[in-house]
Parts: structure tokens; C-alpha cells; sequence
């Protein structure tokens, strides 16, 4: 099938390119390049350099390339920034993707495939987390990702559109090549800071607060390796073959692990010491996040194959020290 990959040059994005294409199916990439770098493509990818708010250019693109199914990476991520600059996350994560659905229903497309977030749920009240576990996002990152799936459920139940919605926890990790992996500017996320601290590409590593209600007292996270993730995209496709349909899967191990157990295991990988400090609580944190994915498994068939954290960080490792110069000791 046309899949038209929408923030196609970014982290879980480019993964998943390589996914569509070793399982015969052809990749159309949309990415504006903001965050996202030409550079992990494939060669010979078809490519537009293009924003979502540019409705007549992405309806065009749709037509041109007889699009079968959609599938929106292109979402902003750093929940911290979220906070201070929730314009910013507004305009990007729900009035875009807004524009991006009226292209589809515009050109005729109707499947969906939509990276959402466990963000969504807040301060989990059970763990772990079932898809019909209650929604209270601490931050607009998380409401920003409800925001579009509530629109979601509405439009399977007025339009011909179906949508599968994927809340993702900790995406992590690099391909197993070592050829791509995780590169943010601005980086925001545990493995690849704690990494660069370690190898001395940036300071101490900042651990926000160690006085939660867990066992060494950090944040407990679900981490799930990258390619997995991508995994779940590709057996989605099957329910979005009736029309107007909504399904939404919690994508991760249901293994939480302590940011404090992260560096312990990226300090056993590599060998090297990952120098932090402690600071006060972040807005916007919830104490713990991990899944059930239960109907995953049942419905899609999807196992995480390699999301043990050591796995996980192995192949970050092997990716990130490529640009290492001076490691310490």
C-alpha cells in the first residue's frame, strides 16, 4: 500500500520507513524538517519538504500519490516545553493534524494511524494501564494528544474515516543497524541525555526529584524499543478496513523501571560513569506510567521483541557512540 508518513524524517518516524518498506509496502514522506533530518531516509524514498498547515499543498500530495493510509508522527514532544509555550503545542498537535484530516476527507483518504501518548492518562489512578483507564493530562502535551483522539472517536461515528489510535510510553532505543536512532534538538528524553552526559557531550545529567513514592524514590517509566512501536503500526492495518472505526492500543512492556535503574544500566552497557544531579520535581511528571497491553497482544498479535532495558540501551549505545570523541574513564 501508499502510506504517506507525516513527520516521516523524524525519530520513531524514520524507524518505522524502514519497517513499511522491508514489509513491501511504500512509503511517501511528509516532513517539514523542523525536527526531523532528510538524512535518515532511505535513498530513493519519495520526499516532501512541506507543513500541514499548507492544506492545499498536503491534499495535493494525497491525490497525487493515491494515499491509502495515513500515519502522524509529526507531533511536538517535549512536555516541559508544552508547559511554557502551550501556543506553540496547540497550533502544531491539534490545529495542523486539523488541517491534515480535512485534506484527507478532502482527497478521499480514509485510514488513520495516529502516535498518541500515555501522557494522556496523568497521575494513573490503577496500574497498570488499561485503555479505558481515566484521562487527566498534567500538561498540554498530553491534552493536546486527547484533544485529537476525542476528535477521532467523533469523526469514526460522522465520517467514513477510521482511525487507530497508539498511546505510546517511553520510546527508546535505536535501529538494530545502528544506522539511525534517537536525535532531538532540543533532546528531552532520559537515555540519550543520560548517554551524552556519560561521554561528556554535555553536563551532568538533571534528574528531576527523587523524593516520589516509588521505590529509590524516581519516576517509574515503560520504556519500549523503537522498532517494536513500529511493529504495532504495520499490524494495525487490518482494522482500518471497515469504515468509521476507532481502536486505540497501549503500546508498551508493562515492566516499569526507575530513572535511577536507567543510569545503573546505561553505567553497566557502556562502562562509563553518568555523572547527575538531583533537582526539585518537574511540572508536568507523573510518579508512574506503565502499561497494560494486554489487547495489544490479543488483538494485534504484537509482542515487544527487544524492549528489555538493556536491549534497549545496548542499541542506543551502539548508535550514539559513533559521535563520541573523548569519553571519560
Amino acid at each position: 500500500m501508499n502510506i504517506l508518513v507525516v513527520g516521516g524524517a523524524g525519530y520513531i518516524g524514520s524507524h518505522c520507513v524502514r519497517q513499511l518498506i522491508e514489509a513491501g509496502h511504500h512509503p511517501i514522506v511528509l516532513d517539514n524538517l523542523s525536527y526531523g533530518h532528510r538524512e535518515t531516509l532511505p535513498p530513493g524514498i519519495t520526499f516532501y519538504q512541506e507543513n500541514l498547515g499548507n492544506k492545499e499543498a498536503v491534499s495535493t500530495i494525497l491525490s497525487k500519490e493515491r494515499i491509502d493510509i495515513v500515519m502522524h508522527f509529526a507531533g511536538y514532544i517535549n512536555v516541559g516545553e508544552s508547559i511554557h509555550k502551550p501556543l506553540k503545542y496547540y497550533k502544531n498537535n491539534v490545529t495542523a493534524t486539523i488541517n491534515l484530516l480535512e485534506a484527507m476527507q478532502e482527497s478521499g483518504v480514509s485510514k488513520f494511524i495516529f502516535s498518541s501518548t500515555c501522557a494522556i492518562y496523568g497521575n494513573a489512578e490503577q496500574l497498570p494501564l488499561k485503555e479505558d483507564a481515566s484521562t487527566q493530562p498534567l500538561n498540554p502535551y498530553g491534552q493536546n494528544k486527547l484533544d485529537i483522539e476525542n476528535l477521532l472517536r467523533y469523526l469514526a461515528k460522522t465520517s467514513s474515516l477510521s482511525s487507530a489510535v497508539l498511546r505510546y510510553f517511553n520510546a527508546s532505543g535505536a535501529h538494530i543497524s545502528g544506522q539511525i536512532g534517537e536525535d532531538h534538538t532540543p533532546e528531552s528524553h532520559l537515555i540519550p541525555l543520560a548517554i551524552k552526559a556519560a561521554t561528556e557531550q554535555r553536563e551532568a545529567l538533571s534528574l528531576f526529584g527523587n523524593d516520589y513514592p516509588t521505590p529509590d524514590g524516581t519516576c517509574l517509566r515503560d520504556y519500549v524499543h523503537v522498532d517494536d512501536l513500529c511493529r504495532a503500526h504495520i499490524a494495525v492495518f487490518d482494522k482500518l478496513e471497515t469504515t468509521g472505526q476507532f481502536v486505540d492500543y497501549n503500546l508498551g512492556t508493562g515492566t516499569p523501571t526507575s530513572v535511577k535503574e536507567v543510569i545503573q544500566t546505561i553505567e553497566q552497557v557502556t562502562g562509563l560513569i553518568v555523572p547527575y544531579v538531583i533537582k526539585p520535581r518537574r511540572a508536568g511528571d507523573a510518579t508512574a506510567l506503565y502499561a497494560d497491553n494486554s489487547k495489544a497482544v490479543r488483538e494485534l498479535n504484537w509482542q515487544p521483541q527487544c524492549s528489555d532495558i538493556k536491549t534497549i540501551i545496548q542499541t542506543a549505545w551502539n548508535w550514539h557512540a559513533k559521535t563520541v570523541s573523548s569519553p571519560n574513564n
